[in-house]
């Protein structure tokens, strides 16, 4: 059997961290959401004046990004080249999440939601990076 690392208290701590540090730099109200290699969300913000729809969104492109080891961008490209791709059942398929990989493993992702899809990567990339 082989050991698989994992995401721990302190790395969503640092993360979310991160990724408000980020979003409070830009003037940027997200939802940031966190969740492990399976898609299950592990931590959650939605900061003051963040739109209601963004949480799930936010939820929505961790999940997809955690599930398929991808950027949901990738997907985003996809459904550009293969309509049926928007029937993907992994969940939001817009930029915005990115995997966190630990050791050649997914052991989660972060997705967030509320400014424009290329500045809500930039956010979950600052999480990503704060516990690379």
């Amino acid at each position: 059997m082989r050991d698989k690392p994992c995401l721990t208290s302190a790395d969503l701590a640092k993360a979310m961290a991160a990724c408000k540090a980020e979003a409070d730099k830009n003037k940027w109200t997200v939802s940031i959401a966190i969740v492990d290699d399976g898609g299950y969300l592990l931590s959650f913000e939605r900061m003051d004046g963040a739109a209601a729809i963004t949480a799930e969104v936010a939820i929505g492109k961790a999940r997809t990004s955690a599930m398929t080891r991808r950027p949901s961008k990738f997907f985003e490209d996809r459904v550009k080249e293969r309509p049926a791709f928007a029937n993907f059942p992994a969940g939001v398929l817009i930029q915005g999440a990115v995997p966190i990989m630990a050791k050649g493993d997914c052991v989660g992702a972060i997705g967030v939601s509320g400014v424009a899809s290329h500045e809500d990567e930039q956010v979950a990339q600052a999480g990503v990076k704060a516990i690379g």
